[in-house]
């Protein structure tokens, strides 16, 4: 199997060694770039498995790497770094495409974590079965091998985590799961309490699945819980 390349890109030099350090510890191949032109050049040009991005960043800003990521729909996974501890950061972040945040400063061993988890659940399964099966609920049809979601027979592109949190609730279909359930069946980690997550990755799920008969229903005080309308 091909060595994983991770692409950290943060203009402090400190934080981008420490992380190379962690990572290549770990088995990565680690490239840097310390602006996001030099970020999106080499995107292009050798495309890594996974990036780690500063939102601070000279000239072109983390915020603006993303959209472009993500409006060339390129499904690379995110992980976005933010100096400040706001809860909007964070939001914006998830809702701009970022699979996952880290707040500085951060413990290497936890960014060694996340991209450890982010990659696993990025990759198409290859265990063989239930994990496999392709799954239907109404007019949903989800092939985890393939990674793809048609919705009344239209192909519809999810991010990675908005399809992992969608094999999550079907596989538990008619039954309530708690933001916290969701977290640890879908982000494989404690979250430190940040359920707004789930709620931002609801609210996206709930527009790929607008018109079908499938819909994401909020039980107060309790969760959410993935229903076939009549």
């Amino acid at each position: 199997m091909p060595q994983e390349t991770i692409l950290i890109v943060d203009d402090e030099a400190n934080i981008r060694d420490l992380a190379r350090l962690y990572l290549e510890k770990d088995g990565y191949r680690v490239v840097t770039a310390v602006n996001g032109q030099q970020a999106l050049d080499i995107i292009a040009q050798t495309p890594p498995t996974l990036m780690v991005l500063d939102l601070m960043l000279p000239g072109i800003d983390g915020w603006e790497v993303c959209r472009r990521v993500r409006a060339a729909q390129n499904p690379l996974p995110i992980l976005m770094l933010t100096a400040r501890n706001e809860d909007i950061d964070k939001i914006v972040g998830l809702e701009m495409g970022a699979d996952d945040y880290l707040t500085k400063p951060f413990n290497p061993r936890e960014l060694v974590a996340r991209v450890r988890a982010i990659l696993r659940r990025a990759a198409p399964s290859t265990a063989g079965g239930k994990a496999d099966q392709v799954r239907q609920l109404g007019g949903v049809l989800l092939d985890p091998t393939a990674r793809e979601v048609t919705v009344n027979g239209r192909r519809t592109p999810l991010r990675a985590k908005e399809f992992d949190l969608l094999i999550t609730l079907m596989d538990h279909a008619n039954i309530v799961l708690s933001r916290d359930q969701l977290l640890d069946l879908v982000w494989g980690y404690e979250f430190y309490g940040q359920t707004r997550t789930v709620d931002v990755h609801i609210a996206h799920l709930r527009d790929r699945l607008d018109g079908s008969d499938v819909t994401i229903e909020t039980v107060w005080g309790m969760g959410y819980k993935l229903v076939v309308g009549d």
